[in-house]
């Protein structure tokens, strides 16, 4: 955790202050803000390697800030902070793109691990994006180290979580994945029970990527198992025209 740039957004001074204190003893820079507002003006002007978010907050919400930054196409990580215990808003906050959550009251030693395992998450992806590959699928091509997608030469949004499920079925054409393994291995731990955010999550892609998304050609459904893609991806090394 070394010199990685934190930013915590919460309200309650006590809870920013031993997060701050915990997490610099672990040698990662911290900055704690106690405002929606200020948390989602730093978030946005700097350069952060996590955000931890509570979602209850002055100005702006934790999933507030969230959203508006995953529509930004921002592919920081985001650990949220919560009170509240209900499956609606922990839905919500996976919904709208966040990377994992705990709720309070939590333990440091947990909240350190949660922060460690979603470091080694980023750790496994940036391995992938050692070299400039053009990943190719009938019209589709994925630029992985710059998180890129075209279909049909057309620039397509997608957000991190998108993407990442994207690459998941990319690094493993023609197997089929549960929902609760597609939860454990793109998501992370402790999102049992909410398979229907894959359900979601997988409509979306189709939406962007499909011609026809009633009737897919890249991600299929197969039926009373998961999901897999379709085709084998062709990978094409050294290219960097856009």
């Amino acid at each position: 955790m070394e010199n990685k740039r934190i930013l915590i957004v919460e309200d309650e001074q006590e809870i920013g202050d031993l997060v701050s204190l915990h997490l610099g003893d672990l040698g990662a820079q911290v900055t704690h803000v106690n405002d929606g507002n200020k948390g989602l003006a730093a978030a946005v002007s700097g350069k952060w390697d996590l955000l931890i978010l509570d979602i209850q907050l002055p100005g702006a919400s934790g999933l507030d800030i969230c959203r508006h930054l995953r529509r930004q196409n921002q592919v920081i990580p985001i650990l949220l902070l919560t009170s509240r215990s209900t499956e609606l808003d922990r839905v919500l906050g996976l919904e709208v793109g966040a990377d994992d959550y705990i709720s309070k009251p939590f333990s440091m030693m947990e909240l350190i691990a949660r922060v460690k395992a979603i470091f080694r998450r980023v750790a496994v992806m940036t391995d992938h994006q050692s070299s400039e590959e053009v990943i190719q699928i009938r019209d589709l091509e994925i630029m992985e180290t710059r998180r890129l997608v075209k279909l049909s030469g057309r620039a397509v949004e997608l957000t991190a979580r998108e993407f990442n499920l994207l690459m998941h079925f990319v690094r493993h054409p023609g197997r089929v994945f549960s929902r609760t393994e597609l939860l454990d291995q793109v998501w992370g731990y402790n999102h049992e029970g909410y398979e229907h955010t894959v359900n979601s999550h997988i409509n979306r892609l189709r939406s962007k990527l499909e011609l026809d998304p009633r009737h897919p050609e890249y991600i299929i459904t197969c039926w009373g198992v998961g999901y897999k893609l379709q085709d084998s991806p062709i990978i094409c090394t050294q290219k960097t025209a856009v």
